[in-house]
């Protein structure tokens, strides 16, 4: 079975882009926008703390009227954060993402520290990627290479 180190591996080396409790909602906000990132994991001591996503930003700043310049992250950020480890296997990982509609996923490892981050995005891609592979062998078993 798949794990999500293989996805991780598949998708290459990307940065996981991070940020502080104490940044402010302004500056996290000019970061994902600047990266086309729809979140940010939140650090703390070097431990994985909470996310950050364009949800809360909606939720718990815009519509609380909240001025994102003064508001800090780690007041609106998400902190019951679903995480899964490397040897997560990828329909685990799917599985929570589905049940807890979410669209983020930290890896982390021993200590809750950051490996990496598996978006619903990455998911489709090697799902996608995985079926074109076997539409071809299936094909070429049929039909013989062309």
């Amino acid at each position: 079975m798949a794990t999500v180190k293989e996805l991780l591996s598949a998708k290459g080396s990307v940065e996981v882009f991070s940020i502080e409790k104490g940044a402010t909602v302004l500056d996290a906000a000019k970061l994902m926008n600047q990266h086309k990132i729809g979140a940010l994991v939140v650090i703390d001591d070097g431990r994985v703390s909470g996310i950050f996503t364009e949800r809360d930003v909606m939720r718990r700043v815009v519509v609380e009227k909240r001025d994102p310049a003064k508001t800090l992250v780690g007041e609106v950020m998400t902190t019951e954060i679903a995480c899964c480890r490397a040897d997560t296997s990828i329909e685990e990982a799917s599985t929570v993402m589905k049940t807890r509609r979410i669209r983020h996923l930290p890896v982390v490892g021993d200590g809750m520290q950051l490996h990496g981050m598996v978006s619903i995005g990455d998911l489709n891609a090697y799902r996608a990627n995985n079926q074109e592979v076997t539409i071809t062998f299936l094909h070429e078993y049929l039909y013989g290479r062309t």
